[in-house]
């Protein structure tokens, strides 16, 4: 059975898309939304803050499908995925997935690295129990293994090395 949970876990035909792709370029500013932007080995996102800080937090990935979810915690209609502080957001492919693996976003090749844990700072983004409701809905941190360009519109997949 062991064997055969890894087989599982190692597969995942679904393809994903991305939906939405924000940089933040200092502390304290807002999201910026981009049409394209630049992931680097050892970098990250060129233009977002945290470029080359961090190889385990180079990028940072929400599930779309969660936003209704997190709108409907919330009791609101819906979430801007800016107010979420994550990079790119993906739809169609399972992120939880992806963690630990490699898997290719447009040009570029990343690393899912860990959950995307939420800070105390969505209680102000999103109001009184904002935190609670991204528990669980935080999407993965990646590393760049392979720089290239991302855009919305762009595949995301497995990687087929991974």
């Amino acid at each position: 059975m062991k064997g055969h949970l890894a087989e599982l876990l190692d597969t995942l035909p679904q393809t994903g898309s991305v939906r939405w792709i924000g940089v933040r370029p200092a502390r304290g500013q807002p999201m910026q939304i981009v049409d394209a932007v630049e992931a680097r080995p050892g970098k990250g996102l060129i233009g977002d803050r945290y470029a080359g800080s961090s190889g385990k937090r180079e990028v940072t990935l929400l599930q779309w499908e969660h936003l209704p979810v997190i709108a409907s915690l919330l009791g609101v209609d819906e979430v801007n995925p800016a107010l979420l502080r994550r990079n790119i957001a993906v739809a169609g492919i399972n992120l939880v997935a992806l963690r630990g693996k490699e898997l290719t976003i447009g040009g570029a090749l990343l690393r899912g690295v860990d959950f995307c844990q939420p800070c105390s700072k969505m209680e102000t983004a999103l109001g009184p129990g904002g935190y609670n409701a991204m528990r669980g809905h935080g999407g993965i941190t990646a590393q760049v293994i392979r720089g290239g360009i991302i855009r919305p519109g762009d595949k995301v997949a497995l990687s087929a090395d991974s």
